[in-house]
């Protein structure tokens, strides 16, 4: 009886010390649970090879959330919207987010392309963007059933570019939010970076409503570019519903499985309530073994985050 006694008091002493801790404390501890997502451009080298084998994988892994990205079949790796989204389904798996481009695009001299097995540079037919293509594209996403349209960058390179890129995505965000969809935007590195009296990032968070457009923050591009993610968090609470979970080595150059880098997972994970965090994507441009670095990457989080 005594020892009965003593593991209820002990038992109740542990319960009430977890409350003492607070919400956010309970979800770090992982009372509140993210299911994992994939970003599938980290297997633009097959995915279009074999899409219904590469996400049978996926959903073998343990992977729940999938962000779709460009592929060269057309359509959602050949399929349309509704297809798309059952074919998920059947696997256990929600079709919850999609990139496009928000206007024609240059890449920034150096950056690397996507490449095949064989290491050849993929090649992507044209795209459509949501400056010339904005409702078609819109229509299509809501057709599957998908919650976040992402703009997966936009020319940002003079103070004319910035301005016309906050047009076409505040009316971008008003088609998104006709249709039922959230409006985000993904960064890279270099819209951290100052054009004229300001950075991109900045303009878009101040002059973009925020019911009109989130942020998908790409965890390794804004380290990389010397942001600190938790500061956002905290200067703009609740505009990051999204996040790509990259890692990136010390040297800033080479991408790594999440957990073999340097960034620090479990300070940015504590601050996931504040951030508004909805869907953590894992992603990986263009690993050398894409299902490795996805299930060392899932291993790391669930032994680390989200135990």
């Amino acid at each position: 009886m005594t020892n009965r006694r003593n593991f209820i008091k002990q038992s109740g002493a542990v319960a009430l010390g977890s409350l003492a801790m607070g919400p956010s404390a309970l979800e770090f501890l992982g009372k509140k649970q993210y299911d994992l997502g994939v970003q599938l451009y980290t297997l633009m080298a097959v995915i279009d090879q074999d899409t219904q084998g590469t996400l049978k994988k996926l959903a073998d892994i343990g992977y729940k959330n999938i962000e779709s990205a460009f592929s060269r079949q057309g359509g959602f790796y050949g399929k349309k919207p509704k297809e798309f989204a059952s074919t998920l389904e059947g696997m256990g798996m929600k079709w919850r987010a999609h990139h496009v481009l928000g206007a024609p695009f240059k890449l920034p001299p150096g950056t690397k392309m996507p490449t095949d097995e064989k290491g050849e540079p993929i090649k992507i037919p044209p795209m459509k963007n949501l400056k010339e293509n904005m409702q078609e594209l819109v229509d299509s996403v809501a057709e599957g059933g998908v919650e976040y349209l992402v703009c997966a960058n936009i020319p940002t390179n003079t103070p004319e570019e910035v301005a016309e890129a906050v047009q076409i995505l505040t009316k971008s965000g008003e088609a998104c939010k006709k249709a039922g969809l959230q409006l985000v935007y993904h960064n890279h590195d270099w819209e951290f970076k100052t054009i004229g009296d300001s950075t991109p990032y900045e303009v878009f968070l101040s002059q973009i409503p925020a019911d009109l457009m989130k942020m998908e923050l790409d965890l390794a591009w804004t380290i990389k570019a010397g942001v600190d993610p938790v500061t956002l968090f905290k200067k703009h609470p609740g505009r990051f519903p999204l996040w790509h979970v990259k890692d990136i080595d010390k040297d800033m150059l080479t991408l790594k499985p999440v957990g073999d880098g340097s960034i620090d997972f479990p300070r940015i994970f504590k601050n996931a309530k504040k951030a508004g965090l909805k869907y953590p994507f894992i992603e990986h441009d263009n690993p050398k073994d894409a299902f490795d670095s996805l299930g060392r990457s899932m291993a790391y989080l669930k032994k680390n985050i989200l135990k």
